[in-house]
């Protein structure tokens, strides 16, 4: 078991699924998060007020966005080789066709609600035109805004979701060790029938000598309590209580989207290689792609900065490692988006929401049982 505290606990000290003696596969970065890939940061704006009987415009609301910024603030302009797939399409991921098309983006990403994920774009354009003008001034703008819904807890057609908020993410953006659970965008996202939300955890990959970092992040939304498994487990009809409680609406809606970073050169067809891969990490824990789950992922490679910007009238040049040596960074990213998706329940508590409706945590003494540890911290 790790005794590294980050690999534990997050910075407000939520425990993580390693704090209760769950074992994963594959050696995870310092920080076991996305930020592990050098350059990259993630930040949030999580808004929660009101209780009681929903009334839109009001609240309740349990909602917020999250901001991942690819590059360092300065060369966010710089384009980043990418790929995307979607695995069940009921959900949006903006920027995608110029992905498809171009196999790369630049500008911060965006997660938030269904609802909002066009403030989160625009937000996005308005902040790029404060932060760094001369990336907009001289060109276009595509920013991708990805979204699940939080309607079960979260007066969503209110629209509480701000640019204000966006731009509180972005400014927030940092590296390091990253808050998980109910924050940000996944504030108010319910996985299995437990409280969910914000996830990240990070592998490290040797390849002929150098030492390579596949970061994974999910906002996960998804899944039936029933399919829900636990390192092979299937722990979910075990798991009868504690029950989600509704008035109004039906708990089992819901998606997850996925973004994996990574410092390795890659091409962007194998960038869309190693998107593909996620599903098998969602799959891990009991998650099957059902038709009203919108299950989108993207991934980009920071490495080859100088070809993804090469100007016109010149051969462009980049590295990259070999499709026969992918296998071990498709292992990364299912063991990553795996620990994801854990780490999201994990670092979570209690929340009700609009008209009472109510989402348990995953219970931690069940955990601690399960397992037969407890917490190596608090």
């Amino acid at each position: 078991m790790t005794d590294n505290p980050h690999h534990l606990a997050t910075p407000s000290g939520k425990p993580r699924a390693r704090s209760f003696g769950i074992g994963f596969d594959g050696t995870p970065g310092p920080f076991n998060a996305i930020t592990d890939v050098p350059g990259v940061a993630v930040g949030y704006a999580t808004l929660i007020s009101g209780d009681g009987a929903l009334v839109v415009g009001k609240g309740p609301v349990r909602t917020g966005v999250t901001a991942i910024l690819p590059r360092p603030r300065p060369d966010l302009a710089t384009p980043v080789f990418a790929g995307i797939f979607s695995q069940n399409g009921n959900g949006e991921l903006t920027g995608s066709h110029i992905i498809e098309e171009t196999g790369a983006f630049n500008f911060p990403i965006t997660i938030t609600n269904t609802h909002s994920c066009g403030v989160s774009r625009d937000g996005t354009l308005r902040w790029m035109q404060r932060v760094l003008p001369a990336a907009v001034d001289s060109a276009w703008g595509l920013p991708v805004a990805a979204e699940t819904y939080d309607g079960f807890l979260n007066d969503i057609n209110g629209h509480h979701l701000t640019s204000e908020h966006v731009a509180e993410a972005l400014d927030g953006a940092a590296g390091g060790p990253i808050e998980e659970g109910s924050v940000g965008g996944g504030t108010g996202m319910i996985t299995f029938g437990f409280k969910a939300g914000s996830g990240t955890a990070s592998r490290i990959v040797a390849w002929q000598g150098n030492s390579y970092t596949v970061g994974a992040f999910v906002q996960s939304n998804f899944g039936k309590r029933r399919n829900f498994t636990l390192r092979g487990l299937r722990v979910g009809p075990e798991l009868v209580e504690p029950a989600v409680r509704e008035g109004t609406a039906r708990a089992e809606k819901g998606s997850i989207i996925a973004i994996v970073a990574t410092d390795a050169p890659f091409l962007p067809h194998q960038m869309k290689r190693l998107a593909r891969r996620v599903p098998l990490g969602v799959a891990m824990t009991g998650g099957f792609g059902y038709h009203s789950s919108g299950d989108i992922f993207l991934a980009f490679s920071t490495a080859n900065p100088a070809a993804a910007l090469a100007p016109s009238g010149r051969i462009a040049k980049a590295d990259f490692i070999p499709d026969t040596d992918i296998d071990p960074f498709f292992d990364a990213v299912i063991q990553a988006v795996e620990e994801s998706i854990l780490n999201a329940l994990v670092a979570n508590d209690d929340m009700t929401g609009r008209d009472g409706n109510f989402v348990p945590a995953l219970p931690k003494t069940w955990l601690k049982e399960k397992f037969g540890l407890k917490e190596k911290f608090g």
